[in-house]
């Protein structure tokens, strides 16, 4: 593996189609934020699930269509942007 795909990126850039796996949710400043990554965590973004973009709205890729163990979940991407993942995933179904 080169470099590129040892670093980890947020979920809002990771390309279409492509399996990785959560490492990390960030813990904004501010309190409004906060409260979405609590919604994220609860709902199954945690480190070692394998996720991937299945779909992008059009135009800007808004809303992100993101692939979570059997469920699809619709994301803003300033919301993916809190979720850091590394590209590739041992497992996923």
């Amino acid at each position: 593996m080169n470099g590129a795909a040892l670093t980890a990126m947020s979920l809002d850039q990771l390309p279409r189609n492509q399996w990785a796996t959560v490492v990390d949710v960030a813990l904004p400043e501010a309190a409004d934020d906060r409260e979405l990554v609590l919604r994220l965590t609860e709902i199954g973004f945690v480190p070692g699930e394998a996720v991937r973009i299945v779909a992008t709205g059009v135009p800007g890729r808004e809303p992100l269509a993101v692939r979570l163990g059997h469920t699809t979940f619709a994301l803003r991407r300033h919301e993916a942007s809190f979720i850091r993942v590394m590209p590739g995933a041992a497992q996923h179904g």
